[in-house]
């Protein structure tokens, strides 16, 4: 009965759910862990998308706070119930992951190991701003951007922007290290990532509200994560992108078909475009709990309605669109991409171009060669500082 989980007590002896004393209560902020430490609880929360960590006595009264370096994500929280130091690990998408020990004891955190990086992490910030959707609901995003001299906050003025999102699965889009984002933004690039419904940001509530019927809300999410953007003058239609990767590769597509005019180019990858066969291909009859089953009249509707295969319209102008897949990807099919790069192509009346990138020997995305993860980002950059005319970054 705690969607966001909670803390309880049991005697083995006498085991049960009636036998069970509460410790740590729910509460909004969903729980990720908990470990025993030093005669202490730490308990890893989610707060609004960035990680905080409580310090508990075994009675559940909070006695502490673990003090972490900035906006970012906690993990790994390890040790033993002995010992009177935990390690974890701390990232964000400008400090690659660095491990922390914490002296339970003294109440005092200190960097044990960070990573030697070409950058200097402070020239980057990371920043939470909050936007309502369609139907008011209240979505978090983070951004992400190079300082630059004079700005003591998130730079004014339209600025090349990626749009990233997945929203689906209960899966949280959390502060996370990518080389590829530190590429971006010393091209002077903004980054944002909207933490949408279908995730599991604010615990299994929040998962079911993007989920199988309600999907739509996701679509809606992510497009009012845009039109914040434009309307608060961080960035403009024309230099505005969107990228995701296979859940997100939908999100992409279906955006992109709903609301051609309000991107300047979209990039999906690995995404699933065809809502209405997509369980007849390996893994997809495992998605149909997540994203509806077409046995069933009111989730066929729903499917129909947003599938960015079907929701293709000849004669539209779409916007600058690379869609990238591999040809051994068993999780996500190819097809799906190859019919939706071939449909949108014979449906585009603009001069736009509709590209289709196929990495050879490749899958899903998961143990991809460094040297191919650098070719893949190397070609996104390229398409997005052609179409955003970008300008190289001082």
């Amino acid at each position: 009965d705690a969607p966001t989980k909670r803390i309880v007590a049991m005697d083995v002896n006498q085991p049960g759910r009636e036998h069970l004393t509460g410790i740590v209560p729910a509460r909004k902020a969903t729980l990720d862990n908990a470990s025993i430490i030093g005669g202490d609880i730490l308990g890893q929360y989610m707060v609004d998308v960035l990680s905080e960590v409580d310090v508990f006595n075994l009675a559940g009264k909070r006695i502490s706070q673990i003090n972490l370096p900035g906006k970012g994500t906690v993990a790994a929280i390890t040790g033993d119930q002995s010992d009177m130091e935990a390690f974890f690990v701390y990232t964000s998408y400008n400090v690659p992951t660095a491990v922390y020990r914490y002296d339970v004891a003294a109440d005092h955190t200190e960097e044990v190991r960070q990573p030697h990086v070409k950058f200097n992490p402070a020239d980057f910030a990371v920043e939470q701003v909050f936007y309502s959707s369609k139907d008011g609901t209240r979505i978090p995003m983070v951004l992400a951007y190079k300082k630059r001299a004079g700005w003591t906050s998130i730079p004014a003025g339209p600025q090349p922007t990626l749009l990233y999102g997945y929203g689906g699965f209960s899966i949280s889009m959390v502060p996370a290290f990518r080389p590829e984002y530190i590429d971006w933004m010393e091209m002077g690039g903004l980054l944002a990532v909207a933490n949408m419904r279908g995730g599991g940001e604010y615990g299994e509530a929040w998962h079911l509200a993007g989920k199988d019927l309600n999907k739509q809300n996701v679509f809606d999410d992510f497009i009012a994560a845009a039109e914040w953007l434009i309307r608060e003058g961080r960035t403009s239609r024309e230099k505005l992108a969107i990228m995701g990767g296979s859940n997100g590769g939908l999100l992409v597509g279906a955006v992109e078909v709903q609301r051609p005019d309000l991107f300047g180019a979209c990039i999906p990858m690995v995404g699933v475009m065809d809502m209405l066969r997509f369980h007849e291909f390996t893994a997809g009859q495992f998605w149909r709990d997540e994203l509806g089953n077409i046995a069933k009249e009111d989730e066929f509707n729903s499917l129909l309605a947003y599938s960015p295969y079907h929701n293709i319209k000849k004669g539209t102008h779409y916007p600058p669109t690379l869609i990238m897949t591999a040809d051994t990807d068993d999780r996500v099919v190819p097809m799906h991409s190859f019919k939706f790069a071939a449909k949108m192509q014979w449906a585009q009346a603009g001069d736009a171009p509709i590209l289709l990138r196929i990495e050879y020997r490749a899958g899903h995305g998961a143990g991809t060669p460094v040297k191919k993860q650098i070719e893949n980002a190397t070609d996104r950059w390229a398409f997005l500082m052609k179409e955003l005319r970008m300008q190289t970054a001082d």
